[in-house]
């Protein structure tokens, strides 16, 4: 596995967890540890994102 494609895997299965947090608990974890809308949060969300799109690649291959 290409280095680029853990460090998708890792952003994708942090955001999981962060949405599981959210969905079951209403408690949102990026928020709580960088503040809620900070640069930081924004830049972490942003890169889970882009994890997230490139992780469709790793559908296909």
């Amino acid at each position: 596995m290409k280095i680029i494609d853990t460090i998708a895997l890792i952003l994708v299965i942090i955001g999981a967890i962060n949405w599981g947090l959210i969905g079951f608990f209403n408690f949102n974890l990026v928020d709580t540890l960088f503040g809620s809308m900070t640069v930081i949060t924004r830049i972490i969300y942003g890169l889970v994102g882009i994890a997230g799109l490139w992780s469709i690649k790793l559908l296909f291959d």
